[in-house]
């Protein structure tokens, strides 16, 4: 005769175990939705060499990539997609992009932020804001005055002074 502890003891092993996974170093639960859903980590090293292969330049003003140093440009610990999406919009734009923003500390802080992954800030080119500006749908200001403009995919670009920050929810049709 098997007791009630016994039946339940597989439950509980499944459950920790779709835990474990999900809350694994390098793996979280957000969507723009609010869906559960997994979120890949790369390393600076990853990042980067995804950027080289499409064309993509980052620089710093201090010319470093230390994450924990607010003048450097780091990719530490960046989300998957928001590498794609920066990829996407080189390849649907054309356009030559730069990034000065990662997930180095001295950005707002929020669950969509640079550090956690969310964000990249791009020079402001010509070509770049004109893509973004004659194809993507004005939203409104945010908080802070920057006009936003939603992808057809829902990352939100918002044009602050000197710079784009960029939101991805997701890689942007990748």
């Amino acid at each position: 005769m098997t007791s009630a502890r016994t039946r339940l003891h597989p439950v509980l092993a499944a459950l920790v175990l779709v835990l474990s996974v999900l809350f694994a170093p390098g793996v979280g639960l957000v969507s723009s939705a609010g869906e559960a859903h997994a979120v890949t980590k790369l390393t600076h090293s990853q990042a980067t060499s995804m950027l080289k292969s499409s064309g993509i330049t980052w620089s710093s003003s201090g010319g470093c990539s230390d994450r924990y140093n607010s003048t450097c440009t780091s990719f530490e610990q960046v989300n998957l997609a928001t590498i794609q999406g920066a990829q996407t919009l080189k390849s649907a734009s054309g356009c030559a992009l730069n990034i000065t923003g990662g997930t180095e500390t001295g950005h707002s802080s929020g669950t969509y932020s640079h550090w956690n992954g969310y964000k990249l800030d791009y020079s402001l080119y010509s070509c770049v804001s004109n893509y973004i500006t004659g194809n993507f749908t004005y939203i409104g200001l945010r908080g802070d005055g920057a006009p936003q403009y939603k992808s057809g995919s829902g990352n939100i670009y918002a044009k602050e002074g000197n710079h784009w920050d960029v939101t991805y929810y997701n890689c942007g049709g990748c």
